[in-house]
C-alpha cells in the first residue's frame, strides 16, 4: 500500500512540476522577467499581467506566492458614471539575492530592493529597501538583514554537513538529536 502510494505521488509531483514550468514558460513569454538562477520551490502566481512583473538573480521563492499588479476591486464602481473609468495598474520588481516565504502576496506598485526577506504569510503592499525583512499582514519592517543573520546563527542548527547527502541520514540525525525545546509564550 505504501509503494502504491508513492508511486501516485511520484507521478502527481510530476505533473504539477511540468505544469509548473509551462506556465513559468507562457508567463516568460508575456513579458515577464526573471533573471538568472532564481529558485522556485514552486512557481508563484504571476496574475493576468506577468509582463508588469521584474524579478532579480538569485531570488528565492517559497510555495504559494502570489502577484497582484493590477486593483480588480475597481470593477465594483464601474456602476457609477463618475468612476466608469477608474483603473489602477502598477508594476512590481523584486530585487537581488531575496526570499519571499510560503503563503505571500505582493501587492501592485511595490518594490523589493536587493537582500530582502518577505516573511511567511505576508501581504507587501508597500516598497522595501535594501537589507530589509518584513511581515504580517499588511507586511511591515521586523529588522535589518543584519540582525535577521545575527538570530538565525543564535537558533542555528548544528549538524554534520555530509549528511546533506543524504536525506534520510539527515532526518534521522535531526530527529534523534533535535532538542524538545519551545518559544516562550508571549505576554
Amino acid at each position: 500500500m505504501i509503494f502504491l502510494y508513492r508511486v501516485i505521488l511520484k507521478i502527481h509531483t510530476t505533473y504539477q512540476l511540468m505544469i509548473q514550468r509551462i506556465y513559468l514558460k507562457i508567463c516568460i513569454k508575456k513579458g515577464l522577467k526573471v533573471g538568472k538562477d532564481v529558485r522556485f520551490v514552486e512557481v508563484p502566481q504571476f496574475g493576468t499581467e506577468p509582463f508588469l512583473i521584474e524579478i532579480g538573480d538569485e531570488t528565492t521563492f517559497s510555495n504559494n506566492v502570489r502577484f497582484i499588479n493590477h486593483d480588480g476591486g475597481y470593477n465594483a464602481l464601474h456602476f457609477f458614471k463618475k468612476y466608469e473609468d477608474v483603473r489602477a495598474f502598477g508594476r512590481i520588481k523584486i530585487g537581488k539575492q531575496c526570499l519571499i516565504g510560503a503563503d505571500t502576496t505582493i501587492m501592485l506598485g511595490v518594490e523589493m530592493e536587493d537582500n530582502c526577506v518577505l516573511g511567511a504569510g505576508s501581504i507587501l503592499t508597500t516598497s522595501m529597501p535594501k537589507g530589509t525583512v518584513y511581515a504580517g499582514v499588511p507586511a511591515r519592517f521586523v529588522c535589518t538583514i543584519e540582525e535577521y543573520g545575527d538570530k538565525a546563527l543564535k537558533n542555528n542548527v548544528m549538524y554534520p554537513r555530509e549528511l546533506e547527502l543524504n536525506r534520510s541520514k539527515l532526518e534521522a540525525y535531526i530527529k534523534e538529536h533535535l532538542p524538545h525545546t519551545y518559544k516562550p509564550i508571549k505576554k
